[in-house]
């Protein structure tokens, strides 16, 4: 048995994408980015005509991002601080879905803003990538942290007993997302977040006991 640890994603947990991703789109593609909508289906639109922009090219749009923009993404407000006092009683690993090529980019996009952390990327629901670092590291505690609701319940279904926070760092996105139904708590703030972690770094292991009523976790 390791040290506790914490997994945490990237993009509006630790880093700003949506609102740099939002300002390119506008200023290179003459595409607008309705960031109230949920999912990209009908949120990106071709400024000069309204059209939804085409499901291909906005897999194309956020490669390009990702290729040449990530510079553009500055870190949300108190994420930097809080995982260096966090690092000090765990390891972190940060889990993001990005491709193979992004890995090392990500890591020193990071490392750019004193993060020097592992990176593992991923595609797809982040159950089994996270099962497979925690029966590696074998940590007493860990913790997971994302901003998107999908992941917590794959989470939930691969790795049940790892707490999990749902944190959505980008002020502008936080009022239109609805709660993870598998998290077992949703703090938006890292200043308040830190507190919570650390306290179930302390607690343990997370009860794994599911209330079939609700469909959530206790």
């Amino acid at each position: 048995m390791t040290r506790p640890l914490i997994i945490t994603d990237c993009d509006e947990v630790l880093l700003h994408m949506v609102v740099p991703f939002r300002q390119w789109l506008d200023e290179t593609h003459a595409v607008h980015f309705d960031m109230q909508e949920r999912g990209f289906a009908e949120a990106l639109r071709h400024k000069d005509s309204g059209v939804v922009v085409e499901r291909e090219l906005v897999w194309e749009l956020l490669r390009g991002f990702f290729e040449t923009e990530m510079h553009r993404q500055t870190p949300i407000t108190g994420a930097v601080e809080a995982l260096h006092r966090l690092s000090a009683i765990a390891d972190i690993v940060v889990l993001t879905n990005i491709t193979e090529r992004h890995q090392q980019p990500r890591a020193d996009q990071l490392a750019t803003h004193g993060l020097h952390l592992p990176v593992q990327w991923n595609q797809g629901g982040k159950g089994r990538a996270l099962a497979k670092i925690v029966a590696e590291r074998q940590p007493g505690v860990a913790v997971f942290i994302d901003d998107l609701a999908e992941h917590h319940h794959s989470v939930a279904l691969h790795a049940p007993d790892v707490w999990r926070l749902h944190l959505v760092g980008e002020p502008e996105m936080a009022d239109y997302v609805e709660d993870a139904a598998y998290a077992h708590a949703r703090i938006d703030q890292w200043a308040a977040a830190e507190s919570w972690i650390a306290e179930k770094l302390a607690q343990g292991p997370a009860p794994i006991d599911v209330d079939n009523n609700q469909g959530v976790f206790s």
